[in-house]
């Protein structure tokens, strides 16, 4: 699944008072993308953003907004910011705030625990000892979506291409003083994904925005970028989870299946995810 099926996909865990947190392609399906119609200078930059963040250890911020519909079928907007920290190959923390409240995922190598803030509810999950097999094991098996996850897979430039048929570079625009190369890339039969890189040897991902041509009104989903730390050096301790006073374990349980058409109409609700 990629970023963008992931997206109007979904899952929400109620029992956390909590959503999934965004898309991600397994690596097996990733290692083997279909044959690209893509610009030598779109290829290049992906190329150099794969590269930098198969780094050991990294953090970043993010900003999103995204749409959902409420009762009526009438779509809104969420709002939600959120640190992720990574240490290669097995640790994973993403801290998320939002509209509705706030959530943790946080990964130590052995275990996944996500933990509602607000509700004091927290599931964990026995998960592989690497990041890559955490996400396959969190999205395969139990239908958990991660905040822009294509971005910390192992080989990040083939999640972000999984399914793209095309690409291309825009123009350049400057964005918090940095000039971005604008990419186009087409995911058929109905997605476009625009990606903004840094226009320099690391080409670090800075904006991203989903645009679901199918869907009424063509909702979007766009994340922000910044804050990008590649001297941090967090320690286990970052990794570890202590359940606070009062919070309540229970069981992490994939969510039931939606009633069709629900889940094809318009992007989830995502209460925890970005």
């Amino acid at each position: 699944m990629s970023i963008r099926a992931a997206l109007k996909a979904g899952a929400i865990f109620a029992a956390l008072g909590v959503a999934g947190l965004a898309g991600f392609v397994p690596a097996s399906r990733a290692a083997h993308p279909p044959k690209l119609a893509i610009s030598e200078e779109a290829s290049t930059a992906i190329a150099e953003m794969g590269k930098s963040l198969q780094a050991d250890q990294f953090s970043f911020q993010v900003r999103t907004l995204r749409v959902y519909a409420d009762p009526n079928g009438q779509p809104l907007h969420i709002a939600h910011a959120m640190k992720v920290t990574l240490r290669r190959p097995d640790r994973l923390r993403i801290d998320v705030t939002g509209d509705d409240g706030s959530t943790k995922l946080i990964y130590d190598g052995q275990t996944a625990v996500l933990f509602g803030v607000d509700s004091k509810k927290y599931a964990s999950t026995a998960v592989p000892n690497t990041i890559q097999g955490m996400l396959e094991t969190m999205m395969g098996r139990l239908h958990v979506d991660f905040p822009l996850a294509d971005f910390l897979t192992d080989a990040p430039d083939k999640s972000i291409l999984f399914g793209v048929n095309s690409g291309r570079e825009v123009n350049t625009v400057t964005i918090d003083g940095v000039p971005c190369r604008h990419l186009l890339l087409a995911q058929p039969p109905d997605i476009d994904l625009e990606l903004w890189v840094e226009k320099n040897d690391q080409a670090l991902p800075r904006r991203l925005v989903a645009t679901y041509r199918d869907l009424p009104g063509q909702p979007s989903f766009i994340a922000e970028m910044s804050d990008w730390d590649f001297s941090a050096h967090p320690s286990d301790a970052d990794f570890a989870f202590q359940p606070p006073e009062g919070a309540v374990q229970i069981e992490l349980k994939p969510p039931a299946t939606a009633k069709a058409p629900a889940t094809t109409k318009a992007p989830a609700k995502q209460k925890g995810g970005g």
